[in-house]
């Protein structure tokens, strides 16, 4: 009798390792030097829109990729015209982008108050105290922050035009638009009143599908009001044309007015015949 043939057993040497391709600027950092990078890192975050919080900020001058100007103190739209690499910047430009969708507003602050926190929590690092332990004092300190503002938070009646145009006021007092007063104001007020429906019992805001802020070259920006309808941009074709019309009748078309070319070339011959 023979024995059956075993399997062969390949030699630890010939077994091949897995071969990563890397940029050759990556670095690989770990321990308390990446903790003290990532703090490094959201600190100069923090210290670009740092100027623009408060009433007396200053405008950011940024040149997008596309060639254009954009001079705003919005902490969210400058940090998205940056391009950065290291992932705890990248993390705090993702917290300004969260910041601005679901509240829509604080975006500035909450990247400072971030930068903040994590540069109390450095000298702790360095002194060799676990993260575990300053996150569970970050925690409670977060608790009772919730529970003071719960005591000193007052009732907002959002029917109540003149509380929420205060409201309003304090969101704006530190954008460029201050200047213009209560106009503004207003506008956004409107805006919102428009699109407000109520479904299940719950009001349902959603400016950015039902909201359009349209730019129109020339005028003053004292001439801009909010229009209970829908605007379309349609260029004058004949100077004879009405530019102003009251009432219409409009039509609704699924097809195009313009005439179809032949496929092939046609003449045609048309002809007056007079009948006695």
């Amino acid at each position: 009798k023979t024995a059956p043939a075993r399997p062969a057993r390949i030699p630890a040497k010939t077994m091949q390792t897995p071969v990563l391709v890397l940029n050759t600027n990556t670095k690989r950092e770990q321990g308390r030097k990446a903790q003290l990078g990532n703090i490094q890192a959201a600190q100069a975050v923090a210290d670009i829109i740092r100027t623009t919080l408060g009433p007396r900020s200053m405008l950011k001058m940024i040149l997008d990729p596309m060639g254009g100007l954009v001079m705003t103190n919005d902490g969210n739209a400058i940090l998205r015209e940056i391009d950065v690499s290291h992932p705890a910047a990248k993390s705090m430009i993702e917290l300004s982008r969260t910041q601005d969708e679901e509240v829509g507003d604080g975006t500035t602050s909450v990247i400072v108050l971030a930068g903040e926190m994590l540069t109390v929590a450095k000298p702790f690092l360095e002194e060799n105290m676990h993260p575990r332990t300053i996150v569970m004092s970050y925690i409670k300190a977060l608790d009772t922050a919730i529970e003071t503002m719960d005591k000193i938070a007052i009732k907002v009646d959002a029917e109540d035009d003149t509380v929420m145009l205060n409201v309003i006021r304090t969101c704006l007092g530190t954008k460029f638009v201050r200047r213009f007063g209560d106009l503004i104001c207003n506008i956004a007020l409107q805006a919102v009143r428009k699109v407000t429906i109520t479904e299940m019992k719950q009001k349902v805001i959603d400016i950015k599908r039902f909201v359009r802020v349209e730019k129109i070259p020339g005028g003053f920006l004292e001439e801009s009001k909010v229009l209970n309808g829908i605007a379309i941009a349609k260029d004058i074709i004949n100077p004879n044309m009405s530019r102003k019309i009251v009432n219409p009748r409009i039509i609704l078309l699924d097809c195009p007015l313009e005439y179809k070319k032949g496929e092939s070339q046609t003449n045609m011959e048309f002809q007056r015949i007079w009948t006695l």
